[in-house]
């Protein structure tokens, strides 16, 4: 029986481990578990920002140069819709509207988010488990010093620009983990936590109650990608936000903050880390096929040793 691997991702960099992961590991054999406090709905759609962008990224679709989006894409929609004084804050490609269109329509239907999300994935002959956190409504709002705002108009209408005081996610608490989710968790050989933001994009995961807990109790080894190479974040916020919480952007403080969650840390080159995790080093910046399945080997090797 082949062995079994989860990653819990959101972002563009938890996508290129999810890809690198997905690249080496046999079919069926890996269950990304993905952010969905971003999700929100724009001009009546519903759209789900991380779940597409791993689904793009897995699918061979995405857009190299922008980093979200789809490759090839046009923007018929958002010049018409300019045109008649709509907001155009947040840009939907012709091609993306596919996906929040179909999303929406199964939603009203009353198809839950996981199970659209596996039709994808299955359009598009992926070879892996995605799953959503949870099929309940979760929403990540950002404490700024101008004022509360839903993750969406500070991430993206204001490009991380207001200091950030604290994250908080609406619905987290009474949600319930998507089918499936436990499970995986509970039933992999290693977990992982990609090298994703730890508080915008992971943390809405951990505030869900049965997934931390499952974290806490699975007797698989937890490793982390640090998402910080030398001292600095490759994309987002990460460090202007550690910064803003009065945190040291280090490796010791992204330790600390999964705290005993974490059997093992993968980190950059020589960057420091704490002695109190196995930890593995390697070069975690991905901008290629072959980067992305260097640090996929990498978290595979540690979790291998954790298990020993």
């Amino acid at each position: 029986m082949n062995a079994r691997f989860t990653v819990l991702t959101g972002g563009v960099g938890g996508a290129k481990l999810v890809d690198g992961l997905y690249r080496i590991l046999p079919h069926n054999s890996l269950t990304a578990i993905v952010n969905t406090g971003d999700d929100f709905r724009h001009f009546g759609l519903p759209i789900s920002p991380d779940i597409d962008t791993l689904l793009y990224t897995l699918a061979g679709k995405s857009n190299q140069a922008l980093g979200w989006g789809r490759e090839g894409e046009t923007w018929n929609f958002m010049a018409a819709l300019k045109s008649l004084g709509g907001e155009d804050w947040f840009n939907l490609g012709d091609g993306d509207l596919a996906l929040h269109v179909m999303r929406g329509m199964a939603l009203t239907a009353g198809e839950p988010l996981s199970g659209i999300i596996a039709r994808f994935a299955e359009a598009w002959d992926l070879q892996l488990t995605v799953l959503p956190m949870t099929d309940d409504a979760v929403a990540t709002w950002v404490e700024t010093d101008e004022g509360l705002l839903p993750f969406q108009q500070y991430f993206v209408k204001r490009q991380c620009a207001p200091k950030v005081q604290a994250v908080r996610f609406e619905g987290a608490e009474a949600a319930v983990a998507a089918p499936g989710v436990i499970a995986a968790i509970m039933e992999s050989d290693a977990v992982f936590v990609a090298p994703s933001n730890p508080w915008l994009s992971v943390d809405p995961l951990l505030a869900i109650p049965s997934i931390r807990e499952a974290l806490e109790s699975t007797n698989a080894p937890v490793i982390a990608v640090s998402p910080l190479i030398e001292g600095k974040a490759v994309k987002g916020p990460t460090a202007k936000l550690m910064n803003e919480l009065g945190l040291e952007v280090t490796n010791h403080t992204i330790a600390a903050h999964y705290g005993e969650l974490l059997d093992g840390l993968v980190v950059h080159s020589k960057d420091e880390a704490p002695q109190s995790l196995a930890i593995a080093r390697t070069d975690t910046l991905m901008k290629s096929a072959e980067d992305r399945e260097r640090v996929a080997r990498a978290v595979l090797a540690l979790a291998k040793e954790c298990r020993k």
